[in-house]
């Protein structure tokens, strides 16, 4: 149809009519979210409320604390679970104190007829030590689906129909909760659940060494496990006894272990040793709610601060406060600083300050910097791509926020971190582990190489911005055993000259290379080249550029470097399996004790087989003797010269390239209190506080909506249709002169 000339301009003026109204409905619901920020990720009922907003990149694959070993997981455990000790918060060095035992324990030693031992006794005497805790009396678990009873005292979720999991896809679809009083029984549950046949807790081979009759009792679990009858899923833990564990009344119970092992204290600070309640070990035992992914893996129960409410890895994760939660309170002494630093103003008040901590997943870096600075995230570590806008270095190299930063409120937290960052070989492996004497010493000279030629103080300085020192062996600075200057450097791969040590040349690296059958990185058995697999997490964008280094470190050597990358929940896969063949790994201690950082290459806490925490499946018959000598004894001088042995053997077998020991950066805003990070103690976010109303005034500051490109664009929409209304009337004045 061929509209008038009339019709044609009531036509374009219609089109301009309705640009502007939706112009004016857009700028109408913009001002409405400006009130709370239209760029905001959260619901705007959350606004003023007590919440602590963080980020974590990669999903947890463990929440079960007998199985869970990894610092993604450990972030949500220590907060939901309560093992019976912690450390101090403020105190350093770090000082165990109670958590939910009423005092430290006192350890017993006996010999082999059981005669208590004084306490002076020499660790040869002793056969067995005794560890007596007694637990304070009122603690309660969490509310949860499986202490529900009936008015008949019958369980009411404890045998589900398949009618009544149809309604069932997430635990807060259970209509009814309760809870009860925490008891010694379920500390000894846990410890049990340590040998459970189906589990593989990390720790099992460690402390089935210690703990009096543990690898028996996980013979007798398996042999029950076998025999169970048909349609039977729980294994009740309480039917069978285990030797080493005792339990004196409903609040105290005792844990026997061989000969004298003074770091077990330690232990006792770990989720491993969190109290499980058998009825949630029955509760998620059921089929129906395996399949729907209902488990003590996804769902945990515990009498810590807080209680996991969401759990979507892939999007975010939330903390709430445990209603349940016993009494505590935030320390009134500390260090000397710490009134300084405005770290005791809290002494003495109940924990925990903050209600609400929600985790949401952020991948790269670029968004989860940028919305901290918007201030919806209230914490950030910090990337080298915007260290140079956070951190400036003044004095003596002394680090502290640049101007802008300080401008708006945020502060700069650092310490060492008791940690260490390493790339691993397979010692499996027939290339750079070896299967047979001669590929045994093919393989620990081309470790021995590759050694030397990744340079890493080139890696800290371009990509952790000089965050770091290198490492000379697997002990982190601040430990004891730990050696600096020139008693601590490793020799195969440094030299001392002129007061500091000077990696050696790549000429070394190549003859090492060349000894081990690969001159100029070519196989002299085939005439190949040589190819090495390197194993890594899935990466973002941002760290491609760390593997083009670490490509180029091999190339020096005409070594071909091949990267698979996944994610790391199949990482973590590959490793227990044994199928990497290089990777890159780290390690938080877990108490501050060397022995902490050496056991990770005992030979019998190999991954393989053992499902322990040495990666790497290295196995040296000396250095696990001199492990095994040095791991019982107090600190002094004798230990030491053992630690310096063992540390000469590792570097001389190079299992590891040693990488580096990092020094952790923090940023945080201003309404962010009584933070004092540490690796160690890993419950700290009781201690944490938000001052939400301040949260509030600077994100409304931070974000204010800009609207003038909006009124830019309504100019150009009424400027957009003035030629085409000026050709519509000179076409119409023609054709009117024609027409006359």
């Amino acid at each position: 149809m061929t509209l008038n000339r009339f019709g044609q301009v009531a036509f374009a003026m219609k089109i301009l009519l309705i640009k502007f109204w939706l112009l004016i409905v857009i700028i109408v619901q913009l001002a409405a979210c400006g009130e709370y920020g239209w760029n905001n990720p959260y619901a705007a009922s959350d606004a003023g409320k007590n919440i602590l907003y963080s980020v974590f990149s990669e999903r947890p694959k463990h929440l079960d604390p007998v199985q869970s070993y990894s610092s993604n997981e450990i972030q949500f455990t220590a907060q939901i679970y309560e093992p019976p000790l912690q450390y101090h918060y403020l105190k350093r060095p770090f000082v165990l104190i109670p958590a939910t035992a009423e005092e430290i324990p006192v350890v017993k030693y006996f010999d082999a007829e059981g005669n208590q031992l004084p306490d002076e006794a020499h660790s040869d005497d002793i056969v067995y030590s005794v560890y007596e805790i007694s637990i304070k009396p009122g603690i309660s678990f969490q509310p949860h689906p499986a202490f529900v009873m009936n008015e008949q005292g019958d369980w009411l979720y404890h045998a589900l129909s398949e009618d009544a999991l149809t309604s069932i896809f997430k635990l807060s679809d259970f209509l009814y909760t309760d809870t009860r009083e925490l008891e010694a029984e379920d500390y000894v549950y846990q410890v049990k659940r340590l040998a459970h046949p189906r589990l593989h807790s990390p720790i099992y081979g460690l402390m089935a060494d210690y703990i009096v009759g543990l690898k028996d009792y996980a013979v007798k679990l398996k042999h029950a496990e076998q025999n169970r009858a048909e349609g039977e899923t729980y294994l009740d833990l309480r039917k069978y006894q285990l030797e080493g564990i005792k339990l004196i009344d409903k609040y105290t119970y005792s844990i026997k272990i061989h000969g004298k092992y003074p770091q077990f204290l330690y232990w006792l600070a770990m989720p491993f040793f969190a109290p499980i309640p058998w009825e949630a070990d029955r509760f998620y035992a059921q089929p129906g709610l395996v399949q729907k992914n209902i488990t003590l893996d996804w769902y945990p129960v515990g009498t810590g601060p807080y209680m996991l409410t969401e759990n979507d890895p892939n999007l975010r994760m939330v903390l709430e406060k445990n209603p349940n939660f016993r009494e505590e309170y935030y320390p009134s002494i500390g260090m000397a600083e710490d009134e300084k630093n405005g770290l005791l103003k809290d002494a003495g008040k109940k924990l925990p300050f903050i209600d609400k901590v929600v985790y949401t997943r952020e991948k790269e870096s670029i968004p989860r910097w940028n919305k901290f600075l918007q201030g919806y995230y209230d914490v950030t570590g910090i990337g080298s791509d915007s260290f140079d806008q956070a951190v400036q270095l003044v004095g003596q190299g002394e680090a502290t926020v640049t101007q802008e930063m300080e401008e708006q409120g945020i502060r700069l937290e650092t310490t060492v971190a008791v940690s260490t960052y390493y790339m691993g070989f397979n010692m499996l492996d027939p290339v750079v582990g070896g299967r047979n004497k001669r590929e045994r010493e093919s393989a620990r000279k081309l470790r021995q190489a590759i050694s030397i030629a990744v340079d890493y103080e080139e890696f800290i300085s371009i990509f952790a911005n000089g965050r770091g020192i290198p490492a000379q062996s697997p002990i982190s600075p601040g430990i004891v055993g730990y050696r600096d200057g020139r008693a601590g450097i490793n020799p195969i791969v440094y030299d001392w000259i002129g007061d500091q040590p000077q990696r050696k040349s790549i000429k070394t690296a190549k003859i090492l290379l060349a000894e081990a059958g690969y001159p100029n990185g070519i196989d002299r058995k085939t005439g190949a080249p040589l190819i090495l697999y390197f194993d890594v997490t899935a990466r973002s964008s941002e760290d491609r550029s760390k593997l083009d280094w670490m490509r180029k470190q091999f190339q020096k050597l005409n070594i071909q470097l091949v990267v698979r990358s996944t994610d790391y929940n199949r990482f973590q896969d590959k490793i227990r399996k044994g199928n990497a063949q290089i990777f890159e790994w780290g390690w938080n201690a877990d108490y501050p004790d060397p022995e902490n950082f050496l056991f990770l290459l005992y030979g019998p806490q190999r991954k393989v087989g053992n499902s322990g925490e040495n990666a790497v499946n290295y196995d040296n018959e000396e250095y696990n003797q001199f492990f095994e000598k040095m791991k019982n004894m107090e600190d002094g001088p004798e230990r030491q010269l053992i630690i310096d042995r063992m540390v000469e053997i590792l570097r001389y077998d190079a299992p590891w390239l040693w990488g580096y020991h990092p020094k952790d950066y923090g940023l945080y805003h201003s309404w962010y209190q009584n933070v004092k990070p540490n690796r160690i103690s890993n419950n700290n976010l009781k201690y944490f506080k938000i001052d939400a109303n301040l949260r509030e005034t600077k994100r409304r500051e931070w974000n204010q909506p800009v609207f003038w490109p909006i009124a830019l664009i309504s100019f150009i929409l009424v400027i957009s249709i003035i030629p085409a209304v000026r050709a519509f009337r000179r076409h119409e004045s023609s054709a009117a002169l024609r027409a006359a």
